[in-house]
């Protein structure tokens, strides 16, 4: 019997599915991250050079005040909720039952790899399953310091810890064992194949993927703050995040004063050399870094464009001049690498938009409630800020996730307690009236069928 068999052993025995046990297991979880924070926050800094403020913030921090909210509310999450019944179904009364799905399979991602592994598996044990979890390869350090947390604070027979490459580990494991729900961060190209994989034994699977988000910059927008929010949410992780600005489309009235506003934003935030201040964090490994230096051949550099290869940094580039077809424009960049496009008209912009439709998230920068609204209302999209970047993920009552190529699912806060669990429908129907007119024959009941549903 391997791993994911004996937890479906331990699932089926009930164990987890009371509020006790999942509240001691997630205080146990934010305890041993506590205490581990000093590992966490070093294995961070050597897969991705991540200072420790930075790894905090956007890591430890943000999967420990998950927690603190998971644990605030669960039994409120956990109880039956009443819905009205129609008047078909009465006298009886209806209610909706959070169940759990059982033994779950959580792939995480090398960006944001102690992040993307813990939340989604903060939401698997609130909603009361078992759970494997699979770091990523690619940051080896966190992904040790991943294993010894969960080796050290679980039951292997609740929630265990699987390493190994990627592409041999988890169809090999998804052959073995038939799992009640896969969550996949990761790679549109790859988000495919684990959704395939996953299609052949019927899983249900949430995917986390990603896009060719935009920042919209319009004429009235102001431009210092506009500036100094995409350079926070470009440079966070060195543009290594899912929801990073990608592009840029900027009315070309402030074309000119948004590069100068960016250049000053850079410098106010890490200094005149970038390249060589530790708070700035380093691309995961050469071959993306490689990747990432062959996009500022396609272009115009208009500012920007030094690194050390030594170091696996590059500085904040925006490149103008960049042809639609270009390589830098049909994947996610994941670095700190903006193409920049200017419009004279919406329509223009909206054009360009369309032509990679489904984006993880779209930033609108404005202060016209209309030119906001016609963006909300004419692009489809994960999620999103008007005049901000990255920080609606912060917010734990919203629900973080893509559409269409960017993603299938949702989570953070109730939202992944929803995630991980199965809806179960109720109706009790009383006893002491039980009209004839629900049973047939039916003949000659058409205006009383036409009464109660309607």
């Amino acid at each position: 019997m391997n791993v994911q068999q004996q937890q479906a052993v331990f699932f089926n025995s009930y164990v987890t599915r009371s509020y006790t046990f999942r509240k001691q297991q997630l205080t146990a979880l934010k305890l041993a991250i506590q205490q581990n924070e000093p590992a966490i926050l070093a294995a961070l800094y050597a897969d991705l050079g991540k200072s420790a403020e930075e790894a905090y913030a956007s890591e430890v921090g943000f999967v420990l005040a998950e927690i603190t909210t998971t644990l605030k509310h669960l039994q409120g999450w956990m109880k039956p909720k009443k819905v009205s019944t129609n008047l078909l179904n009465i006298p009886g009364s209806s209610k909706i039952i959070a169940e759990p799905l059982g033994v779950v399979f959580i792939i995480a991602p090398w960006n944001y790899p102690f992040q993307l592994a813990i939340a989604p598996l903060i939401g698997a044990i609130a909603a009361g399953n078992c759970a494997t979890v699979k770091p990523s390869e690619l940051a080896p350090a966190t992904a040790n310091v991943l294993q010894n947390l969960i080796q050290n604070t679980f039951q292997e027979n609740y929630v265990s810890c699987i390493q190994g490459d990627g592409a041999l580990v988890i169809p090999n494991l998804l052959q073995q064992f038939t799992f009640n729900h896969i969550f996949f961060t990761g790679s549109t190209a790859v988000g495919k194949i684990i959704y395939e994989l996953a299609a052949k034994k019927l899983v249900p699977v949430t995917l986390e993927l990603g896009g060719k988000s935009p920042a919209i910059i319009d004429a009235d927008a102001n431009i210092n703050v506009a500036a100094r929010k995409i350079v926070m949410g470009k440079l966070l992780n060195a543009g290594q995040t899912c929801v990073a600005p990608d592009y840029l489309l900027i009315h070309q009235s402030k074309h000119t004063e948004f590069i100068a506003a960016f250049s000053k934003a850079v410098a106010d935030f890490y200094g005149n050399d970038i390249l060589n201040n530790t708070e700035y964090p380093k691309i995961i490994n050469e071959k993306r870094f490689n990747t990432l230096l062959g996009y500022l051949a396609d272009a115009e550099i208009l500012y920007g464009g030094n690194y050390n290869k030594e170091i696996l940094r590059i500085q904040p580039t925006i490149l103008g001049n960049v042809s639609l077809n270009a390589p830098v424009m049909q994947q996610e960049i994941f670095g700190p690498i903006m193409p920049l496009y200017t419009y004279e008209t919406k329509e223009q912009a909206i054009a360009i938009v369309q032509q990679y439709k489904h984006p993880l998230a779209l930033y609108i920068f404005t202060n016209n409630k209309a030119v906001e609204d016609y963006w909300l209302q004419n692009v489809s999209f994960g999620g999103g800020c008007v005049n901000n970047t990255l920080f609606h993920l912060s917010n734990d009552r919203l629900p973080f996730g893509g559409i269409g190529n960017s993603g299938i699912g949702a989570y953070h806060g109730k939202h992944s307690f929803n995630t991980f669990s199965h809806q179960k429908a109720i109706l009790k129907t009383a006893t002491w009236f039980d009209p004839n007119f629900k049973y047939p024959p039916f003949s000659g009941k058409m205006k009383l069928f036409k009464l109660f549903m309607r």
